[in-house]
């Protein structure tokens, strides 16, 4: 007898869910592009047509590079109910990420049988250097909340202004250029903007050789200097210079030559998004000779590398001292934050004392490097790398403070 109720209540489960052929509605919404590094927002839009209660299991066919198999997420809709969730996603290396199908697998209260729905096949997002990281830094160079996020407020000395035009006054804009005969005329807040006499070029440099192949928190140092790359070049560019970029590792390329003009950010952002490391010895005569034969004009040039030993640092620094020479060159390069853990942990063993002697000799030689460039007039960063973008900036505005170009 048991086995016939079985059996009935069966076939009444399988006919609840099989006799409709749109029971379940859902899909996919994806952002046109992924900014990498950061927590991108994917949403899954889910309707029960079905005229009960049913409980659901969507599991989602995420692209290789998450390296998750095990994602779903269960939910209960009443008859006719909607709902949309949200997950969130954090890619690590630029380039397309597939994303397979989106099943969901639904059952009654019965619970005997699961049905099985497939939609979205085969969606693919690029992944680029982050623009949520360019947006919010770019907020954060024209209002009054640099501290908040570690960058410093500096004043601006010795330099020269000219009149651009009077605007609408928006929040960040300094008081003292209120125009108050055009506000008195227009009823609201005006104020006179100006712009330097002069647009500068910046350049960002990134050094794509073996040495930035080191990960932190999954990116490596070369994405790091992708990331800041665009948000710096995006300030110089509200703040009137001109930006531009190029690497190099045996050889000078993703060339991007410092302009003004309004397609020059897209230009820079897709140049980034091909940008990857090698496995080869980075060449600083070819970037010496590089850079004198193609820009003439005294420029900013943020160098994006990395050296671990004062060894390291002397073969390279005639070329940086001829670079130098020309141009206002600031060496950007990182410490190692997983030798800083080491430092802080306590000493039990022999084996302790050993390995905290020779990171403390690594945090020591980063400094000799510091001192090493700064002897000959090289300003430099040595910034951990979750600090570079805040750290380059602070170094931008206080040498366009400073007039030092």
């Amino acid at each position: 007898m048991g086995f016939f109720i079985l059996l009935g209540l069966l076939f009444v489960d399988f006919l609840l869910l099989y006799r409709s052929k749109n029971g379940v509605e859902a899909s996919r919404v994806l952002p046109d592009k992924f900014s990498n590094g950061d927590e991108n927002t994917v949403e899954i839009k889910l309707r029960n047509n079905y005229g009960f209660k049913a409980h659901y299991k969507i599991i989602d066919e995420l692209p290789i590079q998450f390296q998750m198999r095990d994602f779903k997420i269960e939910k209960q809709l009443s008859a006719s109910e909607a709902t949309t969730m949200m997950y969130t996603a954090r890619p690590v290396e630029r380039g397309e990420f597939h994303f397979g199908s989106l099943n969901v697998f639904v059952k009654s209260g019965i619970g005997l049988v699961w049905r099985k729905y497939i939609f979205d096949h085969n969606a693919m997002v690029p992944n680029y250097p982050s623009f949520l990281q360019m947006r919010k830094y770019e907020l954060m160079a024209f209002t009054n909340k640099l501290k908040d996020y570690g960058m410093k407020k500096i004043r601006r000395i010795g330099h020269t202004m000219e009149f651009e035009q009077i605007k609408d006054y928006t929040l960040g804009d300094d008081v003292r250029n209120i125009n108050w005969k055009a506000t008195a005329k227009r009823n609201q807040l005006m104020i006179n903007q100006y712009q330097d006499e002069k647009s500068q070029p910046v350049y960002s440099v990134i050094d794509k050789g073996r040495v930035m192949k080191m990960p932190f928190e999954g990116l490596k140092l070369v994405d790091y200097a992708i990331n800041a790359t665009l948000v710096i070049s995006s300030i110089a560019l509200k703040k009137g210079d001109k930006a531009g970029m190029f690497s190099f590792s045996s050889k000078v390329d993703n060339q991007v030559m410092a302009q003004k003009r309004a397609s020059q950010m897209n230009l820079i952002l897709e140049t980034l998004y091909n940008l990857d490391t090698d496995f080869r010895e980075s060449d600083f005569s070819r970037l010496y000779i590089d850079v004198k034969r193609k820009i003439t004009q005294r420029s900013l040039l943020l160098l994006y590398t990395n050296f671990e030993t004062l060894d390291a640092l002397h073969r390279q620094l005639p070329y940086l001292q001829a670079i130098a020479k020309n141009h206002l060159l600031v060496v950007i390069f990182f410490e190692n934050t997983e030798l800083t853990g080491m430092l802080e942990e306590k000493v039990e063993d022999t084996q302790d004392i050993f390995t905290k002697t020779i990171a403390e000799k690594f945090a020591y030689e980063k400094k000799l490097i510091v001192n090493e460039l700064n002897k000959f007039g090289i300003q430099t960063i040595l910034t951990k790398p979750q600090e570079l973008t805040v750290n380059t900036i602070n170094k931008y505005l206080e040498i366009k403070a400073r007039g030092l170009l």
